[in-house]
């Protein structure tokens, strides 16, 4: 059995090496079960503090634990490739917001709070995203098919649970932060620049124009 040093280690070279984040599953498979979810824990968190006060950090979110450069170093790392940082449309955020902060809804609830008909290339940009996803029909005529957001969403937004949302009006800013380039440490795959209401090089947009309710109870699909 490994000691708890030689697990931090390890632990610190696939974290750093993986695209995606790590369960405490994943980081058991690691060791071939040799090494107990509460030694992983006690290991993840002298992780974190070893990474305190650096540029990248390591971070919980909703699918496990990952490093990833800090914010304050975004706008620094878009520079590397400005192109790769596509703008969604006001459409697409306020769909985005009113199915973040009151999933589970069909299209018709949205369109219903918006006041204007929701394009099917809107839902499907964001599910190409991975941000949404069909979970159910409401039983209602024509079982309309009931929208939420993913864990995919979670993760990229850095949060470990719906109830760790922002407050509607920093949703925006956050979701339309650049990411870090493919292979850096926290990197997500951004949309392509052709993806329907995707603006390449668009202005801000203004925050949605809804009012949250509390976040769903269920977990993100």
């Amino acid at each position: 059995m490994p000691s708890q040093t030689e697990v931090k280690r390890i632990l610190e070279a696939a974290l750093l090496s993986s695209q995606e984040p790590l369960s405490l599953a994943d980081m058991k498979r690691i060791f071939e079960g040799q090494v107990e979810p509460g030694p992983l824990k006690e290991a993840l968190e002298e992780l974190g503090k070893d990474w305190e006060g650096k540029a990248v950090g390591l971070v919980q979110v909703a699918s496990g634990w990952r490093f990833q450069t800090r914010p304050d170093f975004l706008p620094f790392i878009e520079k590397l490739d400005p192109e790769a940082s596509p703008r969604y449309s006001r459409a697409v955020m306020e769909t985005l917001a009113i199915i973040a902060y009151r999933q589970p809804v069909t299209r018709g609830d949205i369109e219903n709070i918006r006041g204007v008909a929701v394009s099917a290339q809107i839902i499907q940009a964001l599910e190409n995203r991975g941000w949404v996803d069909i979970v159910g029909h409401r039983e209602t005529p024509g079982r309309p098919e009931l929208l939420a957001t993913t864990r995919r969403f979670l993760d990229d937004l850095g949060l470990r649970s719906l109830e760790d949302l922002p407050p509607l009006e920093e949703i925006a800013r956050t979701v339309e932060l650049p990411q870090a380039p493919a292979g850096h440490p926290g990197a997500t795959t951004q949309p392509a620049a052709n993806e329907p209401n995707a603006e390449p090089n668009g202005d801000s947009h203004a925050e949605p124009s809804v009012e949250p309710d509390a976040p769903a109870a269920e977990a993100a699909s």
